[in-house]
């Protein structure tokens, strides 16, 4: 059977297989606990959900625009106004399925083979691949756990060619939990716009920030903005990643080129999601609130019983709900004669002997590291990393 090159070349994706693998083995009634899956571990609130099923019993289950409903593209730019300080007419509005789908589409529409786009080290594991996929080049620029994971603005000014088409902003970022200052984004805007390239600010994690605050690269000034794709979406902050409902914002013609594409592939979003994203938009952030300070009391724990366990470095992550730990003094040793060399040997170690799921590091550019997801049970989080400390103790 022939399958095209671009899709051999196509890596899984490394947090999807291990929640799955996780799920299966919890089913099969092994006691697996999991710190691999990048959603909260809370329901959905209410006023969201009754606007689903409200859409549902009036029959608003049709085709609706590809770009999306207009009062939900219009709560979107309300909400950048009133949030981040950005203004967006309804029309340079993108609806899509999930962040990801915005961040896919981004790609397809600015890329032509050989373009390159900087992605600075550790990334969300999609970055490179939806790169690849329009024919583009990741360009990495790695900044590890003895930077914070905080890149260095000259260092991606030095990976600027002719070919450079865009450079992805992760902040705060996934895996690394990292926020980045408000001097280092400036920094890297006066960089796109000394070259006139693109910046692709993912901004998915925005509410999840622990004592410091949210900077939107696009509200420096116009002339940046003119640059910028502003990614987001319902997943994180509203608890709503099944749904799959996410967004971009832009200049018009580029939002234009985007919906073209999404004409070609998904069209609409699920027209009930969309219903259920106004209510979530239009509501009062309760559910923010409450769930940042059950991540931030669960980071502290984390992050010091994982700096306890001899071989680890794990530094205070400013947002998100990751812990991303160097884990690197490991490396080397050896249980029952298999040695361990990389995270992915660590981690299928972990999952073997310990029953803990966690996600290599080499998906987000940095071999020396793992990810764990504190978006579960404080219980989980101890009984889990107890484990992680037992079966590196039988390393040798």
């Amino acid at each position: 059977m022939y399958i095209s090159q671009r899709a051999k070349n196509t890596l899984p994706s490394p947090t999807l297989a291990i929640t799955a693998l996780a799920k299966s083995m919890k089913e099969q009634g092994i006691d697996v606990i999991s710190f691999g899956a990048g959603e909260p571990d809370f329901n959905t609130p209410d006023v969201i959900n009754k606007a689903a099923i409200e859409a549902i019993e009036s029959g608003f289950t049709r085709y609706t625009p590809t770009a999306g409903i207009e009062p939900l593209r219009q709560a979107i730019a309300d909400k950048l106004l009133r949030d981040n300080g950005l203004s967006y007419k309804a029309t340079e509005v993108m609806v899509t399925c999930g962040a990801k789908h915005a961040l896919f589409g981004i790609f397809q529409a600015i890329c032509d083979p050989g373009d390159e786009v900087i992605i600075p080290a550790p990334y969300w594991v999609s970055y490179p691949e939806q790169v690849k996929l329009a024919g583009g080049v990741p360009v990495y620029v790695t900044a590890d756990s003895a930077a914070n994971f905080i890149p260095d603005p000259a260092q991606i000014a030095a990976a600027v060619t002719p070919k450079t088409r865009a450079i992805v902003i992760n902040s705060p970022n996934n895996p690394s939990g990292a926020v980045f200052p408000e001097a280092v984004i400036r920094a890297i805007a006066e960089i796109a716009l000394k070259h006139g390239i693109y910046l692709i600010s993912d901004e998915i994690y925005e509410k999840m920030v622990y004592g410091t605050e949210h900077f939107s690269v696009a509200s420096i000034s116009d002339e940046v903005k003119k640059l910028t794709i502003v990614v987001n979406g319902m997943s994180k902050a509203h608890a709503m990643t099944g749904w799959r409902i996410g967004y971009a914002a832009a200049e018009l013609e580029l939002i234009k080129a985007m919906v073209r594409m999404q004409d070609q592939s998904t069209s609409n979003t699920t027209s009930i999601a969309q219903k259920a994203a106004v209510a979530a938009l239009k509501a009062p952030e309760g559910l923010v609130t409450e769930m940042v300070a059950a991540f931030n009391e669960r980071r502290a724990v984390i992050v010091q019983l994982l700096n306890d366990i001899p071989g680890f470095n794990c530094p205070n992550p400013g947002g998100a709900f990751y812990a991303f730990p160097d884990v690197s003094g490991v490396y080397g040793k050896s249980f029952n004669g298999k040695q361990i060399n990389s995270s992915d040997d660590f981690a299928a170690y972990l999952l073997n002997e310990a029953r803990v799921a966690v996600v290599p590091g080499r998906g987000f550019g940095l071999d020396s590291n793992i990810r764990l997801s504190y978006a579960c049970s404080m219980d989980s989080i101890r009984q889990g990393i107890a484990r992680i400390a037992e079966a590196v103790s039988k390393l040798s």
